[in-house]
């Protein structure tokens, strides 16, 4: 089982790096919504600097840098890490962002305590199982500071695409290409232990469409 995993998160890589290499700025230049919403959240919280996780050739994290937050972006693709730093140049914030290449199975490259805020849309709801999605929120909370606010997405299992394509087991499902762990509640509860979860947002996004949770919890201080 171990074996297959890895296959499938070396074929995603490979994926994603095509993907990003034959569509440059595939998503866009316009922030996605729940990056809108966080930005009015980090900015209650007083939040000066954002870890986002994810963060593709960076629509939220140049969003996040244009409203005045310090981010500092990290993917697994260098190719969209690379199209990020482009435009971070070209719209004059590249001093408020750095990037580093990054698989979220491993411990994220930052010290304990050393974010106010991070920041994954649809990271989470990649080919990670339960017991990655668990380290990974492990780390979260280990590179926040106290009170500080972790705001992320997921598709769920109300979504269309849920339990079609290729079963890989654990809420995984293959579709298109794009591996999908698709959440259920009691996941994100889970997720949630000995946070504060302060909001768990039903949406739509982009074609079909794609139902997703926007899932907001704080670091007790």
């Amino acid at each position: 089982m171990a074996d297959e995993q890895e296959g499938l998160d070396e074929a995603q890589r490979r994926h994603w790096q095509s993907t990003y290499a034959a569509h440059p700025g595939m998503y866009g230049e316009e922030p996605s919504a729940p990056a809108v919403h966080a930005a009015a959240v980090f900015r209650a919280a007083r939040v000066g600097d954002v870890l986002e996780l994810g963060a593709g050739h960076g629509r939220d994290a140049l969003f996040f840098a244009g409203e005045g937050f310090t981010v500092h972006a990290t993917d697994f693709s260098p190719v969209g890490l690379e199209q990020l730093r482009d435009a971070a140049r070209s719209r004059a914030v590249a001093e408020r962002v750095t990037t580093s290449v990054h698989d979220v199975r491993e411990p994220l490259p930052l010290p304990d305590a050393s974010v106010d805020a991070v920041f994954a849309h649809m990271l989470l709801c990649m080919a990670l199982s339960t017991e990655e999605l668990h380290a990974l929120v492990a780390e979260v909370r280990r590179v926040l500071r106290p009170g500080g606010v972790f705001v992320y997405t997921v598709r769920h299992t109300g979504d269309a695409h849920y339990g079609a394509g290729t079963a890989h087991g654990d809420g995984i499902f293959e579709h298109g290409g794009f591996a999908v762990h698709f959440f259920d509640r009691a996941l994100v509860d889970a997720l949630a232990d000995g946070w504060i979860l302060d909001e768990v947002h039903a949406f739509e996004e982009g074609e079909l469409p794609r139902r997703l949770w926007r899932v907001t919890q704080t670091l007790p201080r």
